[in-house]
């Protein structure tokens, strides 16, 4: 079965036939009534998205409210994705310490207009969080993420920092180099979990784009997962299965990142992409640096894995 990614309401249906068994021994294991970790066990079917021709879009500019709605637009509207009473969790990076004009988080105004999107076509709850690496409370201020929000002043609105307690361990029943770790329970029940990386130079991984960024939805001590990378980052995202990535490439993080810090090697690119297809998009966001989809390891991997097309011939590219 070949699900093609301009009908993203299959997947979504797809996905919700395979999260209904899983979702149930998440809440078991929560009450304590399920004495082994909770099974995540994906379909061929939900798989078999490689083998499709997936849109890419991307948009120029420095309007960047007016570009998140465009490009959202563009590839269907948020309401594709969103349906009315909706838990949405929208993930950017926020795990440095870093301003904006430093490039290590995601810019607050793409956040912000991605949230007021959910909003606007009726989601009950809106959550924005990432495990941060630096100290939560800093990065989350310095980042302006939190102080976005907060000025939206919407009770459906949750910019919380990470409880450790809402981990869940989980069995990857098709993982090959990572076959159990913890992810955060608020993105594994969310109805809809909207993947919003910033890209930019990473010294393990090479780039750090939208297959890394699940990083910041695992418990754990991170730094196992640093031993054979790539392999886990995909492992990883057999279980974190975005409705749709929007990369932020407005200003990169070209040299010393994923951190940063030094405004010289920060490039201003205003470019964002967006796609259903999380290969897809890394493979095109890879080539805003100088590099092949395949000079990355996570990229080539979750190929491997049949989580999206890695071939940008067979992409469809749609420049806004």
């Amino acid at each position: 079965m070949v699900i093609p990614f301009d009908r993203p309401d299959d997947i979504k249906i797809v996905r919700q036939v395979d999260r209904r068994k899983f979702l149930k021994q998440i809440s078991l294991w929560s009450a304590g009534a399920l004495l082994i970790p909770p099974v995540f066990d994906i379909t061929p079917e939900a798989l078999a998205v490689s083998t499709a021709t997936p849109d890419i879009w991307v948009i120029k500019g420095t309007d960047y409210p007016s570009m998140t709605r465009k490009i959202v637009a563009s590839a269907g509207g948020m309401d594709k994705f969103v349906t009315r009473g909706d838990r949405v969790v929208i993930k950017p990076n926020i795990g440095w310490d870093r301003n904006v004009a430093q490039g290590a988080n995601t810019h607050p105004l793409i956040v912000s207009t991605l949230v007021t999107l959910a909003l606007e076509v009726g989601a009950a709850k809106v959550m924005v969080f990432d495990r941060t690496c630096n100290e939560e409370r800093r990065c989350y201020q310095n980042s302006g993420i939190k102080p976005a929000l907060d000025q939206m002043k919407d009770r459906r609105v949750h910019c919380t920092h990470v409880d450790d307690r809402k981990f869940v361990t989980i069995t990857i029943k098709q993982g090959r180099s990572l076959k159990e770790w913890s992810f955060y329970k608020d993105a594994l029940e969310a109805d809809c979990y909207i993947n919003v990386p910033v890209a930019k130079h990473h010294s393990s991984s090479g780039l750090s784009m939208g297959l890394k960024n699940a990083m910041g939805v695992i418990g754990g001590w991170r730094g196992k997962i640093h031993y054979n990378l790539s392999a886990k980052i995909a492992d990883l995202n057999l279980v974190i299965r975005p409705s749709f990535t929007l990369v932020d490439a407005t200003r990169v993080i070209i040299r010393n990142g994923p951190s940063g810090g030094s405004l010289e090697d920060v490039q201003k690119l205003d470019t964002m992409v967006l796609g259903v297809d999380p290969i897809a998009v890394d493979a095109y966001t890879t080539t805003l640096f100088g590099l092949k989809p395949e000079d990355i390891g996570s990229t080539v991997e979750g190929f491997k894995r049949g989580l999206g097309q890695i071939d940008l011939d067979r992409c469809n590219l749609r420049v806004i």
